[in-house]
């Protein structure tokens, strides 16, 4: 970790209500074809780092899936039995290659959910054996997590539909369902089973999501290898704090939620959604988010020059002398630009794409009440 992103781990630790088993429901393991890949020993100390007990965990878009995922679904569940317990393993299915025998042979292997990720696979809900998986799930009593996040075109209307006709299913929508939140949560708002996950691209991702559902439809999850479950550990809790949730529903958020979807129970009745529309922003805080919201577009691009000029525009917001604009939170912010900064005019390093989503963090969620 670290050093400038230790001050966002503890604060993170210490939201966390005592008793909490942290539970992430969107891990993977094993290669993808992007050139991305993660091996047990390194998801295990990502979630070592923050703390969390137990993850689900799938495979990611594998070169070597061909025939029906059968290869790297036999590795996740190789290594989730080597693991006494930590890893939870889901099968990953392609609706065009046998989907339902390999669910139904991995299922008797031992898996507790299935994963469908519609962009990699490039399938629509309502054909080949897509609604057919969705009946598995629900007569096997596991979840169905499917891939809702960037990349997507519209794919509420019809994977609502297809929910919708199987009220026993449990379905998390991966990445807070931002490729259609709005749809989402508007069609499937009286559907009892269905959860999002918290593996979200921006603090308001989730502050939104939690003004659409209730918190007892939102599960943690972090996405590694493409994120940290100590950064979306930071995101949860202080998302959190900001609406207001109590610690039953935090603990419920970081874990129990999920716990139960993992032994075949149904989510706890949904008491209410947790926060208004409405959200309210110091200015110079929204001015240092925005920079670093473009600052993270630049990085993911490999911009490090163009980064590294909105990192410092949010340095120089940081400068406001102001007691008034939150000047607890630009203190904090500082020192983690500053080391972003650093590291963006360093050719050799990584670029330092946590430190700048923790800020965003930090700025979205930083207490403000309104002023005229």
């Amino acid at each position: 970790m670290h050093p400038q992103l230790e001050p966002f781990a503890r604060e993170a630790f210490a939201l966390v209500p005592a008793g909490t088993e942290l539970l992430d429901a969107h891990t993977h393991l094993g290669n993808d074809e992007d050139g991305s890949s993660l091996h047990v020993e390194g998801l295990l100390r990502q979630l070592d780092e923050a703390g969390v007990a137990r993850c689900c965990v799938f495979p990611l878009h594998d070169p070597e899936r061909h025939p029906a995922y059968r290869v790297p679904n036999d590795r996740v569940l190789e290594w989730a039995a080597a693991s006494e317990g930590r890893l939870v393993p889901f099968c990953r299915l392609d609706p065009a290659e046998g989907a339902i025998a390999e669910a139904e042979r991995c299922l008797a292997r031992g898996a507790r959910g299935i994963k469908l990720h519609p962009r990699a696979q490039a399938f629509v809900f309502g054909k080949d054996e897509t609604d057919a998986i969705l009946a598995l799930g629900a007569e096997a009593g596991v979840p169905v997590l499917v891939h809702a996040g960037r990349g997507m075109a519209p794919i509420a209307d019809a994977l609502s539909r297809a929910a919708l006709r199987h009220p026993d299913l449990v379905l998390i929508l991966a990445h807070g369902g931002i490729a259609d939140q709005g749809v989402f949560t508007s069609i499937l708002a009286e559907h009892p089973g269905v959860l999002y996950d918290s593996s979200v691209f921006s603090p308001l991702d989730l502050l939104e999501l939690l003004a659409r559902v209730p918190v007892e439809r939102v599960v943690f999850g972090s996405d590694p290898p493409y994120g940290r479950p100590i950064l979306a550990l930071y995101t949860a809790t202080r998302v959190a704090a900001t609406s207001g949730l109590g610690e039953d529903e935090v603990r419920a958020l970081l874990g129990g939620t999920a716990a139960m979807a993992l032994e075949g129970r149904r989510p706890a009745p949904a008491n209410g959604v947790a926060r208004p529309r409405t959200i309210t922003m110091w200015g110079s805080l929204a001015r240092i988010y925005a920079y670093c919201a473009m600052a993270m577009g630049a990085i993911r691009v490999g911009a490090r020059a163009a980064a590294r000029e909105q990192v410092d525009l949010a340095i120089a917001a940081c400068r406001d002398p102001d007691p008034a604009q939150a000047a607890g939170a630009l203190e904090r912010a500082r020192p983690a630009l500053e080391a972003a900064s650093a590291g963006l005019g360093s050719e050799n390093g990584p670029a330092p794409l946590r430190l700048v989503y923790a800020v965003m963090v930090l700025a979205a969620t930083e207490p403000a009440e309104a002023r005229d």
